[in-house]
C-alpha cells in the first residue's frame, strides 16, 4: 500500500511538473554565477528570489546586477535613455532577496543552487529544502564538476532533480548544459529545457557524467597542456600562441587556466581522479599542485602561470 501511495504521489508530482511552466525561481548563492542567473531570469519576466547567507552579500549581488544591466542598456538603449531606465527598473522589480532559503521556497517552481563546489554542503542544502518545498518544485544544481545524482541523493524527489550548468558571464554566454540523471523524469527534463529556452539560452542535453560535455573536453585539454609543459615539450607562451593561431582558440590553455582559477582546476581534476583513478586523463599535475599550494590561483590572486600585478 505504501508503495502504491508513493507511486501515486510521484505520478501527481510529475504531472504537475509537466503542466506548469517555471515562473518563480529561487536561486541559492549570490555570487557571480547566482547573480548572473538571477539577472537573466528576471530580465525574461521570471519572479526571482536570490538567497545568500548575509545581507551584505545580497546587497553586493543586487548592485552587481544593476551595474550589469546599465552596461547592457548603454548599448541597447543608446538613443532611448528613458526606455533603458524603465527596463532596469522593471528587471530589478522582479528580483527580491532573502537570507532564509527555507522560508522562501514554499511558492517556488524551481530551486537552483549555485553555491560552493562541496558535495556535503550541497546535499545538506537540498536535504533541508526538500522537507519544505512543494511537491511540484524542481531542484537543480549549477555544479560544473560534481555528479548530479550524488547531490540529489539527499532528497526524496529524485524524479524532480536535474542539472542546469550555466557559463560565466551568464548574461553573455548562450549555452546551458541541461543534465539528467537516470531517475530524472522526462517531465522534469522537458521543463528544464523549456526554462533554459525561456531565458534566451541554447540548451544542450547531457548525461550525468564527469564534466558533462564542455568541462569533460576542456579540463583534460588544459591538463594535457600542463603535462606538455612539464615534459619540456613547449613553453607555456608557445603553447598558448600555438592554440590561438593554430586552432583558432580565443585564449591559450594557460591563459584560460589563469582565468578559470588554478584552485578550481585542481579541485575538479582531484575529484575526477578520486572517482576514476585509472583514467590517465584525470591524473593530477605536480606543477598545478605546487602553484595552488603557493596560493597562486591565477588572475584573482595576481599570479598563476602568468603574473598580473
Amino acid at each position: 500500500m505504501a508503495f502504491v501511495t508513493h507511486q501515486f504521489i510521484r505520478k501527481l508530482s510529475s504531472t504537475a511538473v509537466r503542466n506548469a511552466a517555471i515562473k518563480h525561481v529561487t536561486i541559492i548563492g549570490g555570487g557571480q554565477m547566482g547573480a548572473g542567473i538571477a539577472q537573466v531570469a528576471a530580465a525574461t519576466g521570471h519572479s526571482v528570489v536570490l538567497v545568500d547567507m548575509s545581507e551584505d552579500i545580497l546587497k553586493k549581488s543586487a548592485k552587481g546586477i544593476e551595474g550589469s544591466l546599465k552596461r547592457i542598456v548603454k548599448k541597447k538603449f543608446a538613443d532611448k535613455p528613458e526606455a533603458g531606465e524603465e527596463f532596469i527598473q522593471k528587471v530589478m522589480k522582479n528580483v527580491s532577496t532573502s537570507t532564509d532559503a527555507a522560508a522562501v521556497v514554499s511558492g517556488t517552481d524551481l530551486v537552483l543552487e549555485a553555491i560552493v563546489e562541496n558535495l556535503k554542503v550541497k546535499q545538506g542544502l537540498f536535504g533541508t529544502l526538500d522537507k519544505v518545498a512543494p511537491e511540484h518544485t524542481i531542484f537543480a544544481s549549477n555544479t560544473s564538476s560534481l555528479p548530479i545524482a550524488d547531490i540529489a541523493s539527499s532528497t526524496a524527489r529524485l524524479d524532480r532533480f536535474g542539472g542546469l550548468h550555466f557559463f560565466n558571464p551568464v548574461p553573455l554566454m548562450k549555452l546551458v548544459e541541461v543534465i539528467r540523471t537516470p531517475t530524472t523524469s522526462q517531465a522534469t527534463f522537458d521543463s528544464l529545457l523549456d526554462f533554459s529556452k525561456a531565458l534566451g539560452k541554447h540548451p544542450v542535453s547531457c548525461k550525468d557524467t564527469p564534466g558533462f560535455i564542455v568541462n569533460r573536453l576542456l579540463v583534460p585539454y588544459m591538463m594535457e597542456a600542463i603535462r606538455l609543459h612539464e615534459r619540456g615539450h613547449g613553453s607555456k607562451e608557445d603553447i598558448d600562441v600555438a592554440m590561438k593561431l593554430g586552432a583558432g582558440y580565443p585564449m591559450g590553455p594557460f591563459e584560460l587556466l589563469d582565468y578559470v582559477g588554478l584552485d578550481t582546476a585542481k579541485f575538479i581534476i582531484d575529484g575526477w581522479h578520486a572517482m576514476e583513478p585509472q583514467n590517465p586523463l584525470f591524473d593530477p599535475s605536480p606543477m598545478l599542485n605546487k602553484l595552488v599550494e603557493e596560493g597562486k590561483f591565477g588572475k584573482k590572486t595576481g599570479e598563476g602561470f602568468y603574473k598580473y600585478k
